[in-house]
């Protein structure tokens, strides 16, 4: 009897033919290219899907959980789970995430919440009531993200909902806050009250937000997007790490174009892949940037990879075609022609203060002041966020900013006010004053709350922070940037310091060939942004958790042995010889050679994480990482971000 049956070639084969006669006769509701006027927002994923089918390719399963069910159509079956005290498995746990609620297990067995606020400026009336919404349904506290986003962690089976409807009864949408969607739109923290700003971003933050809100087509993309507008002050809002960044910028007085502020349009920052946003040439009126946004969202949710998660984001869309292709397709969605000016013919960005969201600080406004306060590594009790919104409506303009640091800054301080704000934040508990290795301390989800994370993080951050701060006297703030796993959510790349976590034997183990194992970190240096901007280079690799606060001690203290006059922590990096470094680390510190040499005694693995690393701080930066098979390769499979933050959460 003739086997009836195909192969796995065949089926595609067939798939892909199937699919091209869709499209060549016309599917109804995805008639794009059979002379339908227009499409309704779902088509357009459609017929990307179509278009990737025909093409030979096999969906990713993400892409087909979102072809049967939009993530935006999700109320009902979270209704239901909530009324049954269940959370979602399968297909539910990632749509899930359409609508900000991510179910955590097996690091916690409950929901995140990832909220969303463009700019990341918070009224205060929003930060009580968000506060309220963790003390009544969540873990009573919540997480400054890497995204100047909160989150709310540790939210049972029968709450999700009522954690969302709060959010909106405070003018708090969350919509799209995780999942294959465009992120909390970032914006410059000192937006409105920075002296030295060409523009405050605040409107165009809060229009961007609005407009995805209401184009329900810019929902479901083929993998995560991030948008950020930096108004060229004293703050960096880390355009160049987004897929889409408007950097402010002046032309100079002897060109061609008025002087008053335009953006200059970048594209394909992911730093965790390596890369940052690149200059397309093109300059926009800031009444422009989001209708380009859009024009770029849509040649993405077109052409990006649906077959492939790791080559989904906008960056391989740009690798692929290359810019000039890209921007011609962008050209066709406008109804305005892009304009194109040399950055060479615009003035040189402001000087960006590093610690400028720290501490107190001059105001734009005649006699006012802001001052930036220390959250360690992101968390805010309930009470603190009651605390800080108090002062910031007695002393200050009602407002709290969030900050990409995982920072807050509060606004409106009269001269006469700075001390009395002072002593109110330090009876919360904060600081703003702080080392420069606390100041500049980011720290991703971990192995505490994010079951991708190989090491935890928090705890091993407070761990090292507290070893400098006894041990070295830094005159200079050094950015710490301590990620879980190579979904780089803390964006280790771009530290002054960077350590990926790994898993490691035990080096202390009586027995190597029994050894347990233990949390351990790779060390990449010289990262940094905007005008220093770099991608940090490896110096050690598995160096275990126990040994990392001395052989930083050892590195920072060759630092200040060895720099030249003024020379910050990323210059004195980058002119270094690996390996002639390591040679001088070994001769320095017997403490340091140990923690190299276990490099090669403690092999990083991809083991999982064991229960013990569950009981550190709790995780803050935005993230929804995949798995990743070899952790020990930064290049595996990886999702930056939210949250994770990083850039997770």
């Amino acid at each position: 009897m003739t086997d009836n049956t195909f192969n796995e070639d065949q089926e595609r084969y067939l798939k892909g033919v199937t699919a091209g006669l869709h499209i060549a006769r016309g599917v109804p509701g995805m008639t794009g290219l059979t002379g339908a006027k227009t499409l309704r927002p779902d088509d357009w994923h459609a017929q990307a899907r179509i278009r990737a089918q025909a093409m030979g390719g096999e969906l990713a399963s993400q892409e087909q959980a979102k072809s049967e069910c939009n993530p935006l159509d999700m109320w009902d079956r979270m209704t239901e789970l909530a009324a049954k005290g269940a959370y979602p498995k399968g297909d539910d746990v990632f749509l899930m995430k359409g609508n900000g609620l991510f179910y955590v297990a097996p690091n916690q067995d409950s929901y995140m919440c990832r909220l969303r606020m463009p700019g990341g400026i918070w009224s205060t009336h929003q930060v009580r009531g968000v506060a309220d919404l963790a003390k009544a349904y969540g873990g009573g506290y919540t997480h400054v993200t890497t995204r100047a986003n909160l989150q709310i962690r540790e939210i049972g089976p029968k709450d999700p909902l009522n954690v969302e409807t709060g959010l909106a009864d405070i003018g708090v949408l969350n919509r799209g806050s995780g999942g294959d969607n465009i992120r909390n739109i970032t914006g410059s923290p000192l937006a409105g009250i920075d002296p030295d700003e060409l523009i405050d971003v605040t409107p165009y933050c809060r229009a961007m937000h609005h407009h995805i809100l209401n184009h329900r087509e810019l929902y479901g993309l083929p993998r995560k997007f991030n948008i950020a507008f930096d108004g060229g002050g004293r703050i960096s809002a880390l355009e160049g790490t987004n897929d889409v960044g408007f950097s402010a910028v002046l032309p100079k007085a002897d060109g061609p174009l008025p002087q008053r502020p335009y953006f200059r349009l970048g594209l394909g920052g992911i730093t965790g892949h390596k890369d940052f946003a690149r200059d397309t040439g093109v300059m926009l009126k800031p009444e422009e940037c989001v209708p380009v946004a859009h024009a770029v969202l849509k040649v993405f949710l077109m052409n990006g990879d649906r077959t492939d998660r790791d080559k989904a984001r906008l960056k391989y869309v740009l690798d692929r075609w290359g810019f000039d292709k890209f921007m011609r397709e962008v050209q066709k969605e406008l109804d305005f022609p892009l304009r194109w000016f040399d950055l060479k013919r615009c003035e040189p960005r402001a000087e960006i203060q590093r610690a400028g969201h720290m501490g107190v600080h001059d105001a734009s406004q005649n006699g006012m002041h802001y001052v930036g306060v220390i959250c360690p590594v992101g968390r805010l009790s309930v009470k603190q966020m009651h605390q800080l919104a108090d002062i910031a409506d007695k002393y200050g303009d009602h407002k709290i900013r969030a900050t990409v640091w995982q920072n807050v800054v509060l606004g409106g301080i009269a001269k006469s006010d700075i001390d009395k704000v002072k002593k109110a934040v330090a009876k919360t508990g904060l600081h703003v004053e702080a080392s420069p290795a606390r100041t500049g301390m980011v720290a991703c989800t971990g192995s505490w709350g994010c079951k991708f994370g190989n090491a935890e993080t928090k705890g091993n951050a407070m761990t090292l922070v507290e070893h400098i701060e006894a041990t070295l006297e830094l005159d200079q703030p050094i950015n710490f940037n301590i990620t879980g796993c190579p979904n780089s959510c803390a964006q280790h790349y771009i530290g002054d310091i960077g350590l990926l976590g790994a898993r490691v034997d035990d080096p202390d183990a009586a027995d190597p060939e029994e050894a347990d194992q233990v949390d351990g970190f790779h060390v990449f240096i010289g990262g940094g942004y905007d005008d220093q901007e770099g991608i940090a280079e490896e110096l050690a690799a598995s160096v275990p958790a126990s040994r990392m606060p001395v052989y930083i001690e050892s590195l920072l203290g060759l630092y200040l042995d060895e720099r030249r006059s003024g020379e910050p922590f990323v210059t004195y990096a980058r002119r270094q010889d690996m390996a002639d470094l390591r040679e001088r680390l070994a001769k320095r510190s017997a403490a340091a050679a140990a923690a190299q040499n276990a490099t090669e005694q403690a092999p990083a693995t991809d083991a999982e994480t064991p229960e013990g690393a569950k009981t550190a701080l709790e995780p803050t930066v935005e993230s929804e990482a995949e798995v990743t098979q070899h952790p020990q390769d930064a290049d595996a499979k990886r999702e930056e971000d939210e949250d994770d933050q990083t850039n997770a959460a």
